[in-house]
């Protein structure tokens, strides 16, 4: 099956994963997620590339990055990636690739399916099983999110600001859990590298990119994304 393009377009935010290659670890130490995170923040920042959350898992990572120059987002991951498995072979004495070819992402609507995307990403430790709540869990934006821990790597996005300003806004978000239909419409969006957004917003940028960005099907839609309230 050929690759789809890319989404060139800046100012949109992109949800992407990479995973390590046969599913492997591709983080072994403490010192290995801090070299990932301290190179993402000087590659995002060379490329001009905003990142609003982010989770390092043992074997793959989840990241929401808006690029503010076209390309941007590919520029951050192949700089980072190239880094990183130099590192990891270099501290750990190994030869060969590290990640499971090009990465995945799907473009993501400036609106609820942002507060999705958020939340999605730093659910991934509880639902892997591994933390019983996101706060238990170290190598994600949940703490910067919730406001409880300062991290030069996330700016949140503006669609966060629907949660409102009382203290605690995102936690609660959070502690609502992700639907199970949100959570298969992110995954299918990203696996096959097309939209996570509303119907408008999927034509909208059809018709700014002649780009398909949803599965074509017959069936009945899904139902709408819930507003965060």
């Amino acid at each position: 099956m050929a690759r789809r393009p890319r989404f060139l377009l800046t100012d949109f935010p992109l949800h992407v994963v990479q995973r390590g290659n046969d599913r492997r670890a591709c983080f072994f130490e403490e010192r290995d997620f801090r070299f990932y995170l301290e190179t993402l923040v000087d590659a995002s920042a060379h490329y001009r590339v905003l990142v609003h959350a982010y989770v390092l898992m043992t074997n793959h990572v989840h990241l929401l990055m808006t690029p503010l120059v076209a390309g941007g987002v590919s520029k951050v991951m192949q700089s980072l990636g190239s880094r990183y498995v130099k590192f990891i072979n270099a501290t750990s004495e190994r030869v060969g690739t590290l990640w499971e070819g090009r990465y995945k992402a799907c473009l993501v609507a400036r609106d609820e399916h942002v507060l999705a995307a958020c939340r999605y990403i730093d659910l991934n430790p509880v639902r892997a099983g591994m933390v019983g709540h996101p706060a238990e869990y170290r190598w994600s934006s949940y703490a910067a999110l919730a406001g409880t821990r300062f991290d030069a790597l996330v700016t949140p996005h503006a669609a966060l600001e629907q949660l409102g300003e009382s203290h605690g806004a995102y936690a609660r978000w959070c502690d609502q859990g992700i639907r199970d239909d949100e959570l298969a419409c992110l995954r299918e969006a990203t696996v096959r590298e097309l939209a996570f957004g509303s119907e408008g917003f999927k034509a909208e940028i059809e018709s700014a990119t002649s780009r398909a960005t949803g599965v074509r099907t017959s069936g009945p839609r899904p139902p709408a994304l819930r507003r965060a309230h």
